[in-house]
């Protein structure tokens, strides 16, 4: 007792010391004597973050770059991945590389026969040209217009999404309301001298499901995760019911003399000519390079997306992207 009041620093520690035993001592007795209710609570939290990471909505790898695969036959170059665990070097996939024994004609990736040229385009197109007018009304932009509706990862196609499909060339269909300006701007470019040629435009929902579906599990046959397999789909092939070619407002360009998608289409006199005049007929680049960390998609400068002709001029002079543009008008 005398110790004690004579070294109240070390009586207060060994309080302190006892309280913190008798704490651990009574809590792993409480544990014991409720073991099954904390399993249960265990196995119910293991079950959770296991289904969260398979319902994973696909955020872009950061430092990920992944090719597109959409309805191409071209040989594509591997490119580094350097974020993940398991994510070394991604071997791009093409579409015929999943695609390969499937019997639904309908989901088959584009072949040279449907390549059409833009003499064939717009012979086929003859009547939209005699009808080309502005879709949209000066003054009057808005985030209901039809020309731009949104659709991304985080913008699904919504339910009461409604357009009629017309026939562009053989089995290419997009957007009807679309054509006439498209026929007028691949007339101006045979004019300029420059031959483009629509590889891919219209694509349903159930073949973008099964080439999505596919890519995924042709990912994990290579040792990747789910998650993994997912992140590099998502960037490599629009997830489905988030893609604008299932509207038909989108359309993939190739040109004569160069049969690839891939950045080296910028370098091309259709790459080149597009850049520079695709916004006077209401159609813009839809994923610009520098811009990945909004689009979530890799710069692809075949790939462009219509607006009408006013929100193109905007969304060009002031180098926008469709989310930055929207975001702009509904403010």
């Amino acid at each position: 007792m005398a110790f004690g009041k004579k070294n109240t620093v070390f009586k207060f520690i060994s309080l302190v010391l006892l309280a913190v035993y008798l704490f651990f001592y009574y809590a792993k007795q409480y544990c014991i004597q409720n073991r099954k209710r904390y399993a249960c609570i265990f196995c119910a939290c293991l079950i959770f973050a296991i289904s969260s990471s398979f319902s994973f909505e696909g955020k872009e790898l950061e430092g990920t770059v992944v090719k597109d695969g959409m309805d191409t036959e071209y040989d594509l170059p591997k490119e580094a991945v350097s974020s993940g665990s398991n994510m070394e070097e991604v071997a791009i996939l093409e579409d015929k590389d999943v695609m390969e024994g499937y019997e639904n004609s309908e989901l088959e990736y584009v072949t040279e026969e449907d390549k059409f040229s833009i003499d064939e385009i717009l012979t086929a197109g003859e009547g939209y040209l005699e009808s080309v007018s502005e879709n949209s009304t000066k003054g009057q932009l808005s985030i209901d217009d039809w020309q731009l509706v949104l659709i991304n990862k985080h913008h699904s196609i919504p339910d009461d999404y409604t357009f009629t499909l017309g026939t562009i060339k053989g089995n290419m269909q997009c957007d009807e309301r679309i054509i006439p300006e498209l026929m007028e701007m691949l007339q101006a470019a045979k004019e300029d001298g420059v031959s483009l040629i629509i590889c891919s435009p219209y694509r349903d929902l159930n073949r973008q499901k099964v080439l999505f579906e596919r890519k995924i599990k042709a990912y994990m046959r290579k040792g990747y995760s789910y998650l993994e397999a997912y992140q590099i789909s998502s960037q490599a092939v629009t997830v489905p019911g988030a893609s604008e070619h299932q509207i038909g407002l989108a359309i993939d360009f190739l040109c004569k003399g160069y049969s690839s998608l891939n950045e080296g289409f910028e370098d091309t006199e259709g790459g080149r000519w597009l850049a520079e005049h695709s916004y006077e007929y209401g159609f813009v680049l839809r994923y610009p390079k520098g811009k990945e960390y909004i689009t979530g998609i890799e710069y692809e400068p075949w790939h462009f997306r219509y607006v009408g002709r006013e929100a193109a001029a905007i969304m060009t002079e002031e180098e926008l992207t469709l989310e930055e543009f929207v975001e702009q008008i509904d403010e």
